[in-house]
């Protein structure tokens, strides 16, 4: 399972597993955690871009109406995985 590095806002780095990506109306998303196996919490990252275009980051979604479908989709995705 592929491990990334993401540097927050802070300047800090933070390290996640991606489990899976997927794409719902025009936006990328990823299914992040921070254990490769067992019961773990779990993020969803919505890409953004920066204006020109040239940079590429990710913010948590915490919209209730899109974590929801999200969420649906991701556990479609991926038979073995319940999301709460």
């Amino acid at each position: 399972m592929e491990k990334i590095a993401f540097t927050l806002d802070s300047g800090e780095t933070a390290e996640f597993y991606v489990l899976e990506q997927a794409k719902l109306s025009g936006n990328n998303y990823i299914l992040v955690t921070e254990e490769e196996e067992g019961d773990a919490e779990a993020l969803i990252l919505r890409e953004i871009q920066s204006q020109d275009k040239k940079e590429t980051g990710y913010e948590i979604v915490d919209d209730d109406n899109e974590l929801e479908a999200l969420s649906s989709l991701f556990e479609s995705l991926l038979e073995d995985i319940e999301i709460e």
